[in-house]
């Protein structure tokens, strides 16, 4: 058991400080008070960090904590603690540790027994969650999908029957794609896509799925994907399965390609044409 009283008590800390995601004018007066008071900031990408520092006359050292060097950064940051330092980690935009580095230091540091404090800020998935005008609890946060296709689609696969509102974060350059393999997979849900959020060119797109992929080749910038819960109350175990299993299944029983097609499309809700390519898809 780790018991953190952390202001009765003296030990080093380690600040997990939020920066904004696009507003400079969303950092926090805690946020520009601990960045200036620590003895460190460790940050993922100290050229990005600088600029940030460089406005609100913040003049403390940086060192480098990034996902390609933690072998050696979390060692050099858990000394620093035990030298007495107190030292506030940052990513490059929003909360450490979300979709960013930090969890494996935040382990670390806890291990040590050495106190882990967050310091509250901007968040691109609470703060889409809240405008979407989709259900915001109970929600699940996902993430960034895999970048490979294959694996891409048993993620979505596996979440197909999870009635929680998802959140995904997405690059400009892969979201067709994704949007694409969500239609055939979850069906013509509600979404809400997010981007650019909290900066000049801030768009909030709600609708199905069907209607963002219509206008999503127009975006760019990091992407928020809010997606509505499977509200299907049937027992949709089948469904588990892929489309290409699942059209193979119904021609095994003596459907033609083209019915089993037209029948997997009726039962997941789903455009035929999505099926049709999908199980063609070599």
């Amino acid at each position: 058991m780790n018991r953190q009283k952390s202001f009765e008590n003296n030990k080093p800390t380690l600040y997990l400080v939020a920066t904004p995601i696009g507003n400079l004018k969303e950092m926090t007066f805690r946020a520009v008070e601990i960045l200036k008071s620590v003895d460190y900031i460790a940050a993922e990408d100290t050229r990005n960090t600088i600029k940030l520092l460089n406005h609100f006359e913040i003049s403390t050292k940086l060192i480098s904590h990034h996902e390609h060097n933690i072998v050696s950064s979390i060692p050099k940051i858990i000394n620093l603690l035990k030298e007495g330092n107190h030292i506030a980690l940052v990513s490059d935009a929003g909360y450490p540790a979300i979709s960013d580095p930090g969890y494996e230091l935040v382990k670390e540091v806890i291990d040590n027994d050495f106190n882990v404090v967050p310091i509250s800020g901007a968040n691109a998935c609470l703060n889409a969650l809240v405008v979407s005008g989709i259900s915001p609890q109970p929600f699940l946060f996902y993430g960034f999908l895999d970048h490979q296709d294959k694996k891409k689609k048993k993620e979505l696969e596996n979440l197909k029957l999870y009635k929680e509102t998802i959140v995904f974060y997405e690059a400009p350059h892969r979201i067709k794609k994704t949007l694409t393999l969500m239609l055939s997979i979850f069906g013509n849900r509600k979404i809400t896509l997010a981007r650019e959020i909290t900066k000049k060119h801030e768009e909030i797109n709600r609708g199905t799925v069907e209607e963002i992929l219509k206008i999503v080749d127009t975006m760019k910038g990091e992407m928020v994907i809010i997606v509505e819960g499977n509200s299907n109350d049937v027992e949709e175990v089948e469904y588990l399965q892929s489309i290409e299993e699942h059209v193979n299944e119904y021609i095994e029983k003596g459907m033609s390609t083209k019915d089993a097609i037209k029948e997997v499309a009726k039962q997941r809700n789903v455009a035929k044409n999505i099926v049709y390519q999908e199980y063609h898809r070599k």
